[in-house]
């Protein structure tokens, strides 16, 4: 049997394909990666029509709604009134009422002026603006009003900014003034948080978000320091981490319930004669938010002792993979730092595609709307490069995670089917680079497009729920759910496919499809290994992160709860929740793929060698023998040993697939 000589990891032995690691390498996919490099290419074109034909003064220096570049002459426009004014002295974009966002159009619903200075005080009156346009030569109203007439014209309602006028300070180096307290944004908010039926609520919210913002950038990073300890913490001392995680979760979540209940106790005892009416209401928030935090803490302790309880026999099996992968994070310490380098080139592809974005803004030709203002508008087929754009952000920024997930994979590779170990290269992680860009970008290329074209549909679906929220019936909005759903999980099916595809793809240099494919045989025909190992793996990291953000979590209770500045902080603690989350999930979900890309090296290694001479295991003895404690439990579990093993593998293949759904990698 022969096979195609683009895939040199294959040779035929009795009819059937042999893996065999670390062989020569070839080029896999190369229409794909052609494909994406004219892709880029486009988006290049798109970014360098944008720069050409938009005017770079005008999303720099901003300009006023009748067409009038601030800190410049400008040339007068055709039937545009106010246009082709002299601003060299007024530098900065002022708007009449900033506050008021217009959410379908994206851009704030105002008139714009261009003026000399931003009011850095809060004017409550008409006098206010005039005193300061006399005293600062800025005038904030209507090019037709005079400051002297701020306070007689009858028309100073419409023409002058709506008071009280915030207090506002340029933003650098795109001279817009804009508030300082961005609580003015509210209103907009309000329009977004349909479960806040008193508005007074999410004004008192955002104010807690803006007065605790110190103690919320450093709990942040208590967060980073805490997931940066427990890798450190999984590199060294991996085989009793199971057991300090374990006994860890059980006295952080009894800790953390008990003091929530306590905080609600003491402050429900606490006399409120005392109060001053002006935070009785801030009180009575706080109080209600924490019976729902000490509710909430007490059902999730009481589901996560209960998991606990049915998983704590194979606890046990789980300390011999981690002691593995604890020894790749020794030999390859370069994996910790992964998510640093991934988040480093997703924001730089934002950056570049946010000001691409931005300069797209600026293009087109001055168009007079119905209220008589400029706008500049894209006409004819180049208005559709838009849609260009929004496809070019979902597939590059996949195609940079697809990067890490092979990078990743290339070097767990190297490290397990390298015999001896001090053979390694000097840097694996920077030789899976190599091998990547030099072999494999077409592969990663296509896997991305895989995940873009299911994406696409989806965020297409969610933008029609949204847009017709209220306005469709409950079958419509039932099959929009149910279709979004569907989606979505055949996204996160294709995820974990893909990264055990790369997998196959870095030990055999196979095409993408081929690589799929051999991967998803190797996941059902160890459909019960899958099942064992990954779901408690996964549950003991999913400790680690719940840790990380208890800790974070109880840290953020206690110093916001004592803060003299009393204020609702529940926002605030959401906030630092979450963060702290995103972080243990960017760190811990390397390891998560290192522990993925293990197992599928030792189902390999299994398969195609047996142990005797000229085909002898490349897999630790740990991993060796915590898979043969692992079958004794199954089939103890089980007993019906083998044959019944074989039986449920239909069953637990299936499994795989809703196993697969969290498998998301996100980058750090």
């Amino acid at each position: 049997m022969e096979f195609c000589s683009c895939c040199p990891g294959w040779s035929a032995v009795s009819s059937k394909r042999e893996w065999k690691p670390l062989e020569d390498r070839s080029c896999t996919d190369i229409p794909w990666l052609l494909l994406f490099i004219l892709f880029c290419i486009g988006m290049g074109f798109i970014c360098g029509f944008s720069i050409a034909t938009g005017a770079a003064a005008r999303l720099v220096s901003g300009y006023d709604s009748y067409g009038n570049i601030c800190g410049q002459k400008n040339t007068k426009l055709e039937a545009i009134p106010n246009s082709g004014m002299d601003h060299t002295q007024r530098k900065y974009v002022f708007f009449l009422d900033p506050c008021n966002l217009d959410l379908i159009n994206r851009k704030i619903k105002s008139v714009a002026l261009c003026v000399a200075a931003c009011p850095r005080q809060e004017l409550k009156t008409l006098s206010d603006v005039q005193k300061f346009a006399e005293m600062n030569g800025s005038a904030l109203c209507s090019y037709n009003l005079k400051p002297s007439e701020y306070t007689t014209s009858s028309k100073s309602s419409v023409l002058c900014p709506k008071l009280p006028v915030p207090a506002s300070a340029p933003i650098p180096f795109f001279h817009r003034c804009a508030p300082v307290n961005i609580s003015c944004y509210a209103k907009f908010a309000e329009a977004l948080i349909t479960f806040v039926s008193d508005n007074s609520v999410l004004h008192r919210l955002i104010s807690g978000v803006m007065t605790n913002k110190e103690i919320i950038l450093g709990l942040c990073l208590l967060s980073l320091v805490l997931s940066m300890i427990l890798m450190v913490i999984i590199r060294y001392i991996s085989r009793v981490l199971v057991w300090i995680l374990t006994i860890l979760v059980i006295l952080g979540a009894l800790g953390g319930t008990g003091v929530l209940w306590w905080l609600y106790a003491k402050q429900r005892r606490s006399p409120k004669e005392t109060v001053i009416p002006e935070q009785l209401q801030i009180a009575e928030d706080n109080l209600r938010a924490l019976l729902i935090y000490a509710i909430s803490a007490t059902v999730f302790t009481v589901i996560l002792f209960l998991i606990m309880l049915v998983m704590r026999k194979r606890v046990a099996l789980t300390i011999a993979l981690f002691h593995v992968a604890g020894k790749v994070f020794i030999h390859l310490p370069l994996l910790v730092f992964q998510p640093f380098w991934t988040f480093f080139a997703l924001v730089l592809f934002w950056v570049y595609w946010i000001m691409t974005l931005l300069f797209l803004g600026t293009t087109g030709s001055a168009v007079q709307n119905d209220q008589g203002f400029v706008e500049f508008k894209i006409s004819g087929p180049l208005q559709y490069m838009w849609w260009y754009h929004v496809v070019g952000l979902i597939w590059i920024s996949e195609f940079i995670l697809a990067c890490q997930q092979m990078t990743v994979a290339g070097a767990v590779v190297t490290y397990y089917f390298t015999r001896d170990k001090r053979n390694l290269p000097f840097t694996p992680i920077l030789a899976s680079v190599n091998r990547l860009i030099r072999y494999h970008l077409g592969t990663v290329a296509k896997g991305s497009f895989i995940i873009t074209l299911v994406k696409i549909p989806r965020m297409i679906l969610m933008y029609i729920h949204s847009q017709l929220k209220g306005k469709e019936n409950a079958c419509a909005r039932c099959v929009l759910k149910s279709c979004i759903c569907c989606l979505w999980c055949l996204e996160k099916c294709l995820n974990y496919l893909n990264q055990n595809a790369y997998t196959a793809t870095a030990i055999n240099s196979t095409n993408f499809c081929t690589s799929a494919k051999d991967a998803f045989v190797i996941l059902v025909e160890n459909a019960l290994r899958v099942a064992t190992i990954n779901t408690v793996g996964d549950f003991m990291l999913f400790l680690g992160k719940v840790l990380i953000v208890c800790s974070t979590g109880l840290a953020g209770i206690m110093l916001l709860n004592y803060q003299q500045d009393y204020t609702v902080w529940v926002l605030p603690l959401i906030i630092v929740c979450l963060f702290a989350f995103l972080v243990a999930h960017c760190f811990l979900s390397i390891y998560e793929m290192v522990v993925d890309v293990l197992f599928l090296c030792f189902a390999i290694d299994t398969k195609y060698n047996d142990g005797s001479p000229g085909r002898e295991f490349y897999m630790d003895k740990v991993l060796m023998e915590f898979v043969e404690n692992s079958r004794k439990a199954m089939k103890e579990a089980g007993k019906g040993g083998v044959a019944d093993a074989r039986e449920l593998k239909p069953m637990v293949a299936i499994l795989i697939l809703f196993y697969m759904w969290p498998k998301t990698i996100l980058p750090g």
